[in-house]
């Protein structure tokens, strides 16, 4: 395989702001304790959907490195 399998292109087309009000809406009330879980759950759900480990690697290594959002088409 070449190139990375990651995408990090922006690809929530016309629904990014929907999708960050459903992240927000569902850590609306919770304590800083349970929003880290929520966040942690949300995460391995995630990570089992993909379940392709170098995608996972890849994702990792571009969110420790610099945490960047996707970039966004202009």
């Amino acid at each position: 395989m070449t190139g990375s399998p990651l995408t990090t292109n922006w690809n929530l087309g016309t629904h990014g702001d929907d999708v960050y009000g459903l992240l927000m809406a569902a850590h609306e009330g919770l304590s800083e304790a349970d929003s880290a879980r929520l966040n942690v759950r949300l995460i391995l759900l995630l990570m089992n959907h993909i379940g392709d480990r170098t995608t996972l690697e890849a994702a990792l290594a571009v969110a420790r490195a610099n945490g960047s959002e996707p970039e966004r088409a202009e």
